[in-house]
């Protein structure tokens, strides 16, 4: 009996059907029209009695329904989806109640610096360049470009815009799905907004009734953790600090990290991030001049307000051959519990285990390809840590530094850490993209990398390619 009603299901799969879209007429299987799921409308349609010798007719257009039909066949989309654009296939897949199979179809491959290439590139209609940017897991992106939010989606469709009370948008960070948490160098305080709903949600303001000397504070950095959104303020004095703001109500729980703003080991925090395996906040600033870069590292316990571990530029930990080599850039690497930091001077990059800091916790990490030692000085650089790989722009180049496997019994020499070996370095762009200016910020999200340039419109967006290593000859 079990060998007989299996014998009847599989021939009702492949039974046939006929639809009408638009005019034009398609002959497919019903297992075919179920693969979409039961919650879409081919499912449903294909109930339909078998008897009914009339096919169904939808009102729709035929030639987005051949591409779509050849997706459920396949899992691909076909060569011929290209004449349509993404919004036209996610209008018709959503129709139909299969985006989730378009989502999957058009998403790209796990994302590795060493085969990323230049995917895309998003401009935003209006006030084109770009002054901040946020990520989200799944490979959307928020684009601050003057006083305007400009959110695109997974596919990266523009989803909507919201114009906010400000003049223009320094640091942007993504707290909630839908809430914006903004920051402006030109007018003070913290400000929420709701995306989706296009409108103001509550702001956070540094003030100190002890002290008349704290106002107009504005936000530097800011970065959130599963409860909390922290920013870094400084006042036009430079008297700074870094807040806590609890995510559910908005309002201020805790202040700490105050300093007078008066000398580079005092500076407001330009980078912030928060690291949820130890619970503590990273904050960092650096400043360049004639005289070379100067700044700090510092991890904080929000909790107790008291620095965990701390190190200055110059004159801080580090090996005595590098003083007067301060980093230009430094990062922390959340999923690998690393810091970098790349030296101004001899270009090199650092890491140091932020399990194991001490007074000297760095280690130089060596490149062994003869063609690509030579760093030199940087004067523009960025460091940026995703997916355990480390990101790294001088000028307009961008290079990234993969972890790599160890092999067992090497044989390392006496001088030579284990973690020196670690990394490899490798170029992530051509030339000519090197050539369309200076990268000035950095970020990963889902299987992507965004890249800002100076006086550039637009973001670039950078995938791993489908084809890594393939050639056509045809």
């Amino acid at each position: 009996m079990e060998e007989e009603s299996t014998s009847v299901e599989s021939n009702t799969a492949n039974e046939r059907i006929k639809l009408n879209v638009g005019g034009k007429y398609f002959e497919t299987t019903l297992s075919t029209l179920r693969s979409g799921g039961p919650d879409s409308l081919l499912f449903a349609l294909s109930n339909r009695r078998s008897a009914d010798p009339n096919p169904v007719f939808i009102d729709r257009d035929p030639e987005i329904f051949s591409v779509l039909l050849s997706l459920l066949r396949t899992s691909h989309l076909p060569s011929t989806a290209r004449r349509f654009s993404k919004q036209e296939l996610a209008d018709e897949a959503l129709f139909y109640g299969i985006d989730a199979h378009l989502r999957a179809a058009t998403a790209p491959p796990p994302f590795s610096g060493i085969d990323a290439a230049l995917a895309a590139s998003i401009r935003p209609a209006s006030e084109g360049l770009p002054s901040s940017f946020a990520a989200a897991d799944s490979g959307a992106v928020w684009i601050a470009h003057g006083g305007q939010i400009s959110g695109y989606d997974s596919t990266l469709t523009h989803s909507g815009t919201v114009r906010t009370h400000l003049d223009e948008i320094d640091s942007i960070c993504r707290v909630w799905p839908e809430i914006a948490a903004i920051g402006s160098m030109s007018d003070p305080g913290l400000h929420f907004y709701n995306f989706s709903g296009s409108r103001h949600v509550g702001s956070v303001h540094w003030t100190d009734p002890l002290d008349p000397r704290i106002f107009k504070a504005h936000v530097n950095a800011i970065t959130a953790s599963e409860n909390s959104v922290f920013a870094s303020f400084d006042c036009p004095h430079r008297e700074n600090c870094i807040l806590e703001v609890d995510k559910t109500n908005l309002r201020t729980v805790n202040q700490f990290a105050r300093q007078s703003g008066n000398q580079a080991k005092n500076m407001v925090p330009a980078k912030l991030t928060w690291i949820p395996a130890t619970g503590v906040l990273f904050s960092s600033a650096v400043t360049g001049g004639a005289f070379g870069f100067s700044g700090y590292v510092r991890l904080w316990d929000p909790r107790s307000g008291e620095v965990v571990w701390e190190t200055n530029e110059p004159g801080g930990s580090g090996r005595s051959s590098r003083f007067g080599d301060s980093f230009a850039d430094v990062e922390a690497d959340v999923e690998g519990l690393l810091l970098f930091k790349l030296c101004s001077k001899s270009g090199d990059l650092a890491m140091a285990d932020m399990r194991f800091l001490k007074d000297d916790p760095w280690i130089y990490l060596k490149e062994k390809n003869a063609s690509l030692v030579s760093c030199g000085e940087v004067r523009n650089s960025v460091v940026h840590c995703y997916r355990r790989q480390v990101f790294v722009s001088r000028e307009g180049g961008l290079e990234v530094w993969s972890r790599v496997e160890q092999r067992e019994n090497v044989v390392r020499s006496e001088n030579e850490s284990d973690a020196e070996g670690f990394y490899r370095r490798n170029f992530v762009d051509k030339r000519e993209d090197s050539d369309r200016g200076i990268i000035k910020k950095i970020e990963g999200g889902g299987d992507r990398l965004f890249v800002s340039r100076e006086d550039v419109e637009g973001i670039e967006v950078w995938e791993s390619s489908r084809f890594s290593g393939a050639i056509s000859v045809l």
